[in-house]
C-alpha cells in the first residue's frame, strides 16, 4: 500500500501522520484498530496473522530459489 492511501486510513482515524514513516502510520493504525501492534516485528519472517490487512507491506517477498 502506498503511503497516501495509508495517510488517508488515518486520517478518517484522526491519527496525525505528520513526519511518520510508512511502518510507524501502519503501527498507529493496528494500535487505534484495538489489533496487536506488530508491523515489522515478524521473527525470522514467520507471522501467524494470516488474516492482517498489512501482511503483505510487512513480510518480505520470499526467496525464489533459481533453476538449475
Amino acid at each position: 500500500m502506498k503511503i497516501q492511501e495509508l495517510r488517508v486510513i488515518a486520517k478518517a482515524r484522526g491519527i496525525k501522520t505528520a513526519r511518520m514513516r510508512k511502518g510507524d502510520i501502519i503501527q498507529a493504525i493496528q494500535q487505534d484498530e484495538g489489533n496487536f501492534v506488530c508491523f515489522g516485528t515478524a521473527a525470522d519472517g514467520y507471522c501467524d496473522q494470516y488474516e492482517c490487512a498489512w501482511r503483505e507491506d510487512c513480510l518480505p517477498e520470499p526467496a525464489v530459489c533459481p533453476s538449475a
